[in-house]
């Protein structure tokens, strides 16, 4: 897990209809309007509408999405997602 850590992580989107992750451990869930990974950084949720998981590749880390692209969160352990409104409403 250390090691994880330490390697950096790339979120690339393209016109906000394709987004290249890398670091990615394994896809959680997923349906049109999300996804959810586990990454080396954490679990991360893409929101959007008609999103499609294009291409997987377990072997180098790396997943493709399409689709509209309405926002990507870092979520912690408990499924919440780190930000200042979840942290005020907690």
């Amino acid at each position: 897990m250390t090691e994880n850590k330490l390697q950096s992580q790339n979120i690339v989107i393209e016109d906000r209809n394709f987004v290249t992750i890398s670091g990615v451990e394994q896809v959680d869930s997923f349906n049109d309007n999300n996804i959810v990974l586990s990454t080396i950084k954490g679990g991360l949720s893409i929101k959007g509408e008609g999103l499609n998981v294009a291409k997987l590749n377990l072997d180098d880390g790396s997943v493709k999405i399409s689709g509209l692209i309405n926002s990507i969160v870092y979520i912690t352990k408990e499924g919440t997602p780190k930000n200042l409104i979840g942290k005020i409403f907690k």
